[in-house]
C-alpha cells in the first residue's frame, strides 16, 4: 500500500492559521437551465433567456449538441444584475446554441497536461500553476478550462484517459521542495530540465476565491514555508461576487503578510468590460460625478479599494478579447484607463485559445492586435501597459505587430505581416525574445491558419514537438537546440 503524504504545519504556520475566521457568503447561484427551463429560478431572473431561447437550447439537451455538456452553466445574482443591462456582459455567462455549432478544438489546450509533474500543477517556467478547484461562482461560456470545469476525461501523454486533478498540499510542497533543492545542489539549475528555482505559484482552477479563507490560508502557509517568493490568485470573483473581499479575507491577508513580509502577493483579476466595474443609470450610461469621474458600482468599488489599499500586494488585470463581448476599442479603453485610475495595473489581453468550440467565440488574430492597439492610442504611458498574448504550446506568446505594408525583398509580405514574439518559454526558457514572422491572414484565428504563410521563425512556433516526457520540460541550452520541445 502507497502511504499516503500528510502535511503537518509549522509553529509558525499554525499561529498564522488560528487567526483565521471564515464567512458564510450568500452568492445566490442559480445552477443550470433547469431552472429556467422548468421555470423554477427567481421571477425576476427567468427574462434572462427569451421564451425562443429556451425552446432552442431545451431542443439541444441530450443530444451531442447539448451546451451543458460542453460547458456547465452558472451565474450569480450580483452578476445577473449587471448582465441584465448589458448586452457583453450577459453573453460572458449566457449559454447560446452557437457554442455547439462547431465543435472543433483541443481537449488539452497549449498541451498542458505535458507539464504536469503532479496531479493539478502545471510547471512550465520559474512559476507553477494549480488547480485548487474546479468551479467558479459563475461559469463565462468561452473558460479556457472547460474541460476542468466540465470535469472531462483528458488523455494524457502516456495514452490513460483520466478527469484533471486538483493540487494537494502534500504533493504540492514535497514537489517544491524536491525540484529546489536539485536546483541548489547543481548550481542553479534543474539537471533535468534547466530550470531555474520554482519560485512562484499561481492560484487558479476554476477560480481560487471560491475556496474559504481557511483554505486559502492553508496554502499560503504551506507554500510559504516550501519556500515561495511569490504567490498569485488568478480570480474573476471581483466581477462575479465581489462581497467576498470583505473585512475577515483582507484580515486573513495582512495577518499572512505580517507573517511572511518577505513573500510577494499579486492579485490577477478578470475584468473583461468596463460594464463590470462602472455603474450606469437607467439609460445605460456610465454615472459620473460632478467633475466627470466615472464611478464604480459600490460593491466592486470598496473590494477593489480594499486590495489596493495593502500597499504591500499588486492588483492586476487581464482578460480574453472574445467575440461579441469585448471586441470594441472603446470598451477597452475605458476598462484599461479606469481600472488604472482605481491602482490597479494592466497586465495582459489575451487572443482566445483553442478550446473545444473555439470558433464561436474567438474573434481573428490580426483583429484582436487592432483593437488593442486603437484602444490605447488614448491612454497613457503608464495605462497602456497591457500586451496581447496568445499561448502557443511553447508558452506565452505576444502578438507584437500586425502591418500593412510590404516588407521590401522578402516574398510573401506583399499584404502585411504579423509578427508573434514569445514572451515566456518552458524549460530554461531558449527560446524567450525569439520571434517568428507570417504573412497576413485576417481570418485566422489560431496558428495552424498560418501554416501555409511562415516567412521566418527563429522562435521555433510551427516547428514544434511535444516533450516526451510527461511533466518534464528539455534541457534547451546553444547544445541542446535540435532536442524536442526546444523548437529544433
Amino acid at each position: 500500500m502507497i502511504q499516503k503524504l500528510k502535511h503537518v504545519p509549522t509553529a509558525r504556520e499554525q499561529a498564522f492559521l488560528d487567526t483565521v475566521e471564515d464567512t458564510k457568503y450568500q452568492r445566490d447561484i442559480i445552477n443550470g437551465l433547469s431552472p429556467f427551463f422548468d421555470e423554477k429560478a427567481p421571477e425576476d431572473m427567468l427574462q434572462f433567456y427569451s421564451n425562443d431561447e429556451v425552446v432552442s437550447l431545451r431542443v439541444l439537451k441530450g443530444t451531442d449538441r447539448d451546451v451543458e455538456d460542453r460547458m456547465p452553466v452558472k451565474i450569480t445574482r450580483h452578476y445577473y444584475e449587471l448582465a441584465k443591462n448589458s448586452d457583453a456582459i450577459s453573453r460572458i455567462v449566457k449559454a447560446s446554441p452557437d457554442e455547439t455549432d462547431n465543435l472543433q478544438g483541443s481537449e488539452d489546450p497549449g498541451y498542458q497536461m505535458d507539464y504536469s509533474p503532479v496531479e493539478g500543477l502545471l510547471h512550465k517556467y520559474e512559476m507553477g500553476l494549480m488547480y485548487v478547484i474546479s468551479t467558479c461562482s459563475a461559469h463565462c461560456r468561452f473558460c479556457y478550462r472547460e474541460e476542468l470545469i466540465a470535469r472531462k476525461d483528458i488523455e494524457r501523454q502516456d495514452g490513460t484517459v483520466a478527469k484533471k486533478g486538483l493540487a494537494q498540499i502534500p504533493e504540492i510542497v514535497a514537489y517544491i521542495k524536491e525540484h529546489n533543492s536539485a536546483v541548489e545542489a547543481n548550481g542553479g539549475r534543474h539537471p533535468d530540465s534547466g530550470r531555474e528555482k520554482l519560485r512562484e505559484i499561481l492560484l487558479s482552477g476554476g477560480d481560487a476565491m471560491v475556496l474559504s479563507n481557511s483554505k486559502l490560508a492553508a496554502w499560503f502557509g504551506a507554500l510559504a514555508e516550501a519556500g515561495i517568493e511569490s504567490i498569485r490568485i488568478g480570480t474573476k470573483e471581483m466581477a462575479f461576487y465581489p462581497q467576498r473581499f470583505d473585512r475577515t479575507l483582507l484580515e486573513m491577508l495582512d495577518r499572512f503578510h505580517e507573517t511572511y513580509p518577505q513573500v510577494g502577493m499579486h492579485f490577477m483579476l478578470h475584468f473583461q468590460h468596463p460594464d463590470e466595474i462602472l455603474a450606469k443609470d437607467a439609460d445605460g450610461n456610465f454615472i459620473e460625478d460632478e467633475k466627470g469621474f466615472k464611478q464604480w458600482i459600490p460593491e466592486t468599488g470598496k473590494a477593489m479599494r480594499g486590495l489596493v489599499s495593502r500597499g504591500w500586494l499588486t492588483v492586476e488585470n487581464q482578460a480574453p478579447i472574445i467575440k461579441g463581448i469585448n471586441d470594441d476599442a472603446d470598451a477597452l479603453r475605458i476598462l484599461q484607463r479606469e481600472f488604472k485610475r482605481a491602482g490597479g495595473e494592466n497586465h495582459y489581453f489575451f487572443c482566445g485559445r483553442d478550446i473545444v468550440a473555439y470558433k464561436a467565440f474567438n474573434i481573428p488574430i490580426e483583429d484582436a492586435w487592432n483593437i488593442l492597439n486603437t484602444s490605447q492610442r488614448g491612454l497613457s504611458g503608464v495605462e497602456c501597459h497591457a500586451k496581447l498574448s496568445i499561448t502557443h504550446y511553447k508558452g506565452k506568446t505576444e502578438v507584437a505587430a500586425v502591418t500593412n505594408e510590404p516588407i521590401p525583398g522578402l516574398p510573401g509580405s506583399e499584404n502585411g505581416v504579423v509578427i508573434f514574439k514569445i514572451l515566456r518559454n518552458a524549460g530554461g526558457a531558449p527560446d524567450k525574445g525569439k520571434v517568428c514572422i507570417v504573412g497576413r491572414n485576417p481570418n485566422a484565428v489560431w496558428f495552424d491558419d498560418y501554416e501555409d504563410r511562415v516567412l521566418f521563425d527563429e522562435a521555433g512556433l510551427f516547428n514544434y514537438n511535444r516533450v516526451k516526457k510527461s511533466g518534464k520540460a528539455p534541457v534547451c541550452d546553444s547544445a541542446t537546440a535540435s532536442k524536442p520541445g526546444c523548437g529544433g
